[in-house]
């Protein structure tokens, strides 16, 4: 199935339309880059352009001076500016992907302007620009306007579009002094007004760090990546060491090195494949976690994910539906199934709730579902009554709360019978809520209302735990009904009766312990925890102090988006140690698949090592040279779509070090041998 991109016009762009076209447009930025200047942020890939460019005036200078045959001394340099036109392709194309995004988002904000008034009381003000726009200016958004900003609702309730930020065409409602307050900018009023305080300045808006998360724009490195590199150095720094050495143990014996061969054999020594790939990897990470609709304020939040191993969770919405469901149907003494469920799915015909038409639903499992009579009397539940049901032909149908059905038909809860008692009982301790069916003057049964737990959720905390993530359920649930649920949702742990103090507890507990701690929340009440948690899941439709609080921000405000961003975190990781190791293997591999066919003329010791017996030490410079170019190709797919997490930890990291490290060392043998066979069955040397 062909795969599309709703641009911010609602037209749908096929991918495999614009794949062409991103390509050429990588391939041309990838040139574009070739400014040292561009390149200076990376040491990897400017020592890279230094030796092309030293390559270069070496084979300018011609054979009399370089001592490298004009033909090979051409290849050699060719191959050195392609590795770094290679490298610098795997980024433009990491960005690129990205970019049809950014400028539809682009265009939803251009031309945007705002009512912006002095007072709650004001319904004139005055038409300004959007980008004129100030954090704590009010502005007037009526029914078919655009909201100008990032902003909370003062004043006001309305149906909001947030088509262009969510892709979901369903209006949301938008209330002042709710945990539904936060609105986003570019997004459309559909009914009603609503007063807004600005809480972002131009620049700063959940559009605006969007576009520069999707163009790699302001990109700092994170603190891993600043170790990587800083590793990478130091290794480059030690095979600059030994490429400088080797005219001098090679003088004792009276042979020259050209200076041409020595930059070659540096540059496929350096760690040039996770230099070229690092910025792509960081890149494609978070084009993932916008793909999510996810605004990570930094890429320190991102990898801070990769590293979580306690995930509290609500049980509201994320481990749950919410709604509370009709699980079962326990008839009393006496009373027939099939009559239990005709009288609880009339008692429901005029219940528009999502528990009537659960209700509905179950009976219709075995019974055909009655239809509403014009004769019927449908009663309506109301806080007093706690009762809801339906009157006809002098036959009455109740359902509700157990002691509201009880007084209906003058019981008391002794004269129950026994086993509805007990399943009474048994349904509270399960964490559900009973209800009572009857008739006007009879107790038919038991309806038991479950929170049904989301399919797949289990497993989904099944594999976390196999990649070492401990996952925690917050509920305002009494304790007994906490760890039925917990028991059966397959968390490792609960907070019972949770306030914001207890959330705030268990994470410093957690992170006293040595273990960084994720959590989501969209009230006021959540903003300190958020603040504390290593990794802070706000929802775009909460308070403004939630969202500063937190250091992620879903836009679609779904609480178990907070499972997806831990994964992409631990994917961004595991990939960047994947290449890593795959690179470092490499290096060592070419080291000892290298010298040997190179100098084994000087030194015939070496002929031991020699083991691939590569045609003639001019074949085997070109061949490593060209091999170093072409494994940077090879690996950007994976770099882009990222290493797979399944298997538990122990198995995940077995095998990246059997595929990516054991093969590390086996491919360049492979990979240069080939080669040599080829540039030499060519004449190319």
């Amino acid at each position: 199935m062909s795969k599309s991109i709703t641009l911010a016009n609602g037209h749908k762009q096929p991918q495999a339309a614009r794949r062409p076209s991103l390509l050429l447009t990588a391939a041309v930025e990838a040139f574009r880059r070739f400014n040292p200047t561009a390149l200076w942020g990376s040491p990897i890939l400017f020592t890279l352009w230094l030796c092309a460019a030293l390559a270069t005036m070496e084979s300018l200078l011609g054979r009399p001076v370089s001592g490298v045959a004009t033909g090979l001394a051409w290849q050699l340099t060719a191959w050195l500016w392609l590795t770094l036109w290679f490298a610098n392709f795997a980024e433009t194309l990491a960005e690129g992907r990205g970019k049809a995004r950014a400028d539809s988002l682009k265009a939803g904000m251009n031309q945007l302007q705002a009512r912006r008034v002095g007072a709650l009381d004001d319904r004139q003000g005055e038409w300004v620009a959007a980008t004129d726009l100030r954090k704590g200016d009010l502005v007037l958004v009526h029914a078919g306007e655009m909201i100008p900003a990032d902003g909370e609702v003062v004043q006001g309730i309305a149906s909001v579009n947030e088509a262009a930020i969510t892709g979901e065409s369903a209006p949301v409602i938008r209330e002042s002094g709710t945990d539904k307050s936060g609105v986003t900018g570019n997004t459309q009023v559909v009914s009603d007004q609503i007063w807004i305080r600005v809480t972002a300045n131009p620049g700063e808006s959940t559009l605006d760090r969007m576009i520069a998360l999707v163009e790699g724009a302001k990109r700092q490195k994170t603190p891993n990546e600043q170790a990587l590199t800083a590793l990478l150095v130091g290794l480059t720094l030690i095979f600059l060491l030994v490429v400088a050495t080797l005219p001098l143990f090679l003088g004792y014996n009276q042979t020259q090195v050209p200076r041409l061969y020595l930059i070659a054999l540096f540059i496929t020594l350096i760690p040039t494949t996770i230099g070229g790939l690092l910025s792509a990897i960081g890149i494609a990470g978070m084009d993932r976690l916008v793909k999510l609709n996810v605004i990570a304020k930094s890429g320190r939040a991102v990898e801070a994910a990769g590293d979580v191993r306690t995930l509290l969770l609500d049980k509201t919405g994320t481990i749950t539906f919410g709604n509370r469901m009709a699980d079962e149907l326990i008839p009393a003494p006496g009373v027939e199934p099939s009559l239990l469920s005709q009288a609880a799915m009339l008692a429901s015909l005029g219940d528009s709730t999502p528990e009537g038409k659960s209700i509905l639903a179950l009976g219709a499992a075995t019974l055909q579902a009655p239809e509403l009579l014009p004769s019927d009397t449908v009663i309506p539940f109301t806080a007093e009554t706690r009762l809801s049901g339906l009157d006809r032909n002098r036959h009455s149908y109740r359902k509700g709360a157990v002691d509201a059905v009880l007084a209906y038909l003058a019981l008391s809860r002794e004269k129950m019978p026994e086993p509805l008692r007990q399943a009474v009982d048994r349904i509270a301790r399960q964490g559900g809520t009973p209800l009572l069916v009857c008739t006007q003057d009879r107790l038919l049964g038991v309806v038991y209302l479950k929170d049904i737990i989301k399919p797949g959720i289990k497993a989904r905390f099944q594999m976390l735990r196999h990649l070492g993530i401990r996952t925690v359920m917050i509920t305002g649930d009494n304790p007994l009904t906490a760890a039925a649920i917990a028991a059966e949702a397959g968390v490792d742990d609960f907070i019972a009766e949770a306030t914001p103090e207890k959330k705030l507890a268990y994470i410093r507990q957690e992170q006293a312990g040595g273990r960084l701690v994720a959590m989501c929340g969209d009230g006021a009440n959540d903003a300190p925890a958020l603040a504390q948690a290593d990794v802070g899941l706000a929802m775009n439709e909460g308070t403004q102090a939630a969202k500063e609080a937190g250091n992620l921000v879903d836009l679609d405000s779904n609480p178990t988006k907070l499972l997806d961003v831990v994964q992409v975190g631990k994917q961004l990781l595991v990939t960047r140690g994947a290449l890593t190791t795959f690179s470092i293997a490499n290096d060592l591999a070419k080291y000892f698949a290298i010298l040997p066919a190179l100098f084994v003329a000087a030194y015939p010791q070496l002929g031991v090592l020699n083991l691939m017996q590569l045609h003639s030490p001019e074949s085997a410079i070109l061949s490593a040279i060209i091999f170093n170019a072409l494994v940077i190709v090879a690996l950007v797919p994976l770099a882009l779509r990222g290493v797979s997490l399944k298997g538990t930890a122990a198995e995940l990291l077995r095998r990246n070090l059997l595929i990516y490290g054991v093969g590390g060392l086996i491919v360049p043998f492979v990979g240069i041998k080939l080669i040599d066979v080829i540039v030499t069955g060519l004449g190319l040397v």
